[in-house]
């Protein structure tokens, strides 16, 4: 069967995902964007996204929505006072806070590299607890990640 990829702008992913995810259901998304690199890469996995069981907690993966309107997958990176802050997995910069109200979605598991992994799996779990705490060596890690794990052309 053809895959068929769709595009959502924001107000879209509003009015389509939104409403899905809120029914109780676990949508499925093809990741777009850089910022989720080296664990997500932008056209080649997928996410499945769930309505958030709250307290999340420190590596979660979750959808929100920005002051300005605009929707974003990232990483907790803390928790403060009922209040999250988010990273990329290829940013240096934290974001927050974030009230919970803001926060609509929950990765609850990922098709990476065409295999299925969720908490349990060790790159999951290495992103998740690893990761988000070496951000200023990322820069170092990643270079020895893709030295490991890219194909050498």
């Amino acid at each position: 069967m053809e895959e068929k990829n769709f595009v959502f702008t924001t107000d879209s992913f509003k009015e389509s995902v939104i409403p899905l995810i809120d029914e109780g259901l676990t949508v499925p998304l093809k990741v777009s964007g850089s910022s989720m690199e080296p664990f997500l890469v932008d056209g080649r996995d997928t996410v499945f996204i769930s309505k958030p069981k709250f307290p999340l907690k420190v590596g979660d993966i979750a959808f929100f929505e920005r002051e300005n309107g605009r929707i974003v997958m990232h990483r907790i990176k803390r928790i403060k006072k009922g209040d999250y802050y988010f990273i990329g997995d290829a940013e240096k910069v934290i974001e927050g806070p974030v009230s919970a109200e803001k926060i609509f979605g929950v990765v609850r598991s990922v098709n990476r590299k065409g295999k299925t992994a969720d908490k349990k799996d060790l790159t999951f779990w290495f992103f998740r607890n690893v990761w988000i705490r070496i951000i200023p060596l990322r820069p170092f890690a990643l270079k020895v990640y893709e030295g490991l794990f890219k194909k050498k052309t």
